[in-house]
């Protein structure tokens, strides 16, 4: 059993934000279809290299990045702009549970799937619309991306090097807007659905880009509205933490002589600072009142960080890492993916998957972080090949014959 064993979604979503959330679902146990162009299929699968390598290792048409987001899915190809594809979607409707669909706003209706015309067909379907800026206000018809959400969403204002150290504004490494709407997108989903169960009624859920990223700016947002002072970026620092950053250390006795090692400090507390002070060999600033607390630390943190910084840089990386660990003071690594996914704690977490794709016998891929104990995460569907599972879907869910099908292929809908 999975936790969502008999939870049906039809996935008219692409790219990343609406995909994460459905592969959440599927990964949780849901029958996720994945709707996607004939022909074409989501934008992502072309979106490379890298592309997954068959057995002979040549490149397939898949890339890796829509790899990262779509395992345990179906593929149904069909064309929506047309009035058959979208006569088929709404004979779906009424065997899914949930509807999610990142077009722009007011598309789906133009195409008659938005939710008041799909309510009537199932009236317990939880319909989910991902966009930049939502259905409401001055930005609603306007293209968002994970990218300028970043920036507008203030997150790019508060990451990176502080400006007076030739910083700038810098996104993050990974489409952290996108993933978080989808993973928001998710929760809001389940609870949907558990309001469908007690009451039969379904809703429609509104997720934007850029509320997610207003809301996941967190104790920075918070510090700005209690504080009335506009964060600025710190690097690697913390606003209100220190010392809680990075900080140079000596390179290995083996190390170009260009090359440079960091580590992470990262010292939660005043018992950990007095730790931390002893390991250094400075017990005297744990005892001095400018340092001695935290507040006192982040006031004082121009004439600290300095001071430590030339501490650490008389030892290397493995010493400090091994020194700080044993008197438990919060530090690590900064690992390169190589080192990551080499890691004996990453590898004892079990956090890669081998699947067996048919183009790719052995494709590893990042797994699920989920654990449960009664309903482990599935992972029985690799991601599909583009519609490799229509004529599975529309036989079993609607009865459509070989012969109307391949009347609908010869039209370009399926």
């Amino acid at each position: 059993m999975n936790a969502l064993d008999g939870i049906r979604v039809l996935d008219l979503s692409r790219v990343l934000a609406g995909p994460w959330c459905t592969q959440t679902l599927a990964d949780l146990g849901a029958d996720v279809i994945k709707v996607e162009r004939p022909g074409a299929g989501d934008d992502t699968r072309g979106w490379g290299p890298p592309f997954m390598p068959d057995a002979q290792g040549r490149d397939t048409q898949d890339a890796a990045y829509f790899l990262s987001c779509n395992r345990n899915k179906r593929s149904l190809t069909c064309d929506i702009s047309q009035a058959e594809g979208q006569a088929i979607i709404r004979a779906l409707v009424p065997h899914c549970d949930v509807f999610i669909e990142n077009f722009k706003v007011g598309d789906m209706a133009r195409y008659g799937l938005d939710y008041a015309s799909l309510r009537d067909l199932n009236p317990k379907l939880v319909y989910c619309s991902v966009t930049g800026f939502g259905q409401e206000g001055p930005y609603k018809d306007r293209a968002g991306y994970d990218y300028a959400i970043q920036g507008m969403g203030g997150l790019m204002s508060i990451t990176g090097e502080r400006d007076d150290l030739g910083g700038g504004p810098q996104k993050v490494g990974v489409a952290v807007a996108d993933l978080f709407t989808g993973m928001y997108a998710s929760v809001a989903i389940l609870a949907a659905l558990r309001h469908a169960e007690r009451t039969g009624e379904g809703q429609y859920l509104d997720m934007a880009l850029l509320d997610v990223q207003v809301a996941m700016l967190a104790n920075m947002g918070a510090n700005y509205l209690v504080g009335n002072k506009v964060p600025t970026r710190a690097g690697n620092a913390h606003a209100n933490i220190v010392p809680y950053q990075v900080f140079e250390v000596a390179p290995a006795h083996d190390a170009a002589p260009e090359a440079k090692d960091h580590i992470i400090v990262a010292v939660g507390n005043d018992g950990q600072f007095a730790k931390f002070c002893t390991v250094i060999q400075c017990p005297e600033l744990a005892q001095d009142p400018r340092y001695a607390t935290n507040a006192e630390r982040v006031r004082h943190r121009e004439i600290l960080v300095p001071l430590l910084q030339e501490r650490l840089l008389t030892r290397s990386k493995a010493d400090w890492l091994t020194a700080l660990e044993a008197a438990k003071v919060p530090c690590g690594a900064i690992n390169r993916l190589d080192e990551v996914f080499n890691d004996p704690q990453v590898q004892a977490r079990a956090m890669v998957d081998r699947w067996n794709h048919p183009q790719q016998p052995d494709l590893c891929l990042v797994a699920s972080p989920i654990h449960m104990s009664k309903t482990p995460v599935r992972k029985d569907l690799c991601p599909p090949q583009l519609g490799q599972h229509t004529t599975q879907v529309l036989g079993d869910l609607l009865g459509q014959s070989p012969e109307a099908m391949q009347a609908l292929r010869d039209k370009g809908i399926i």
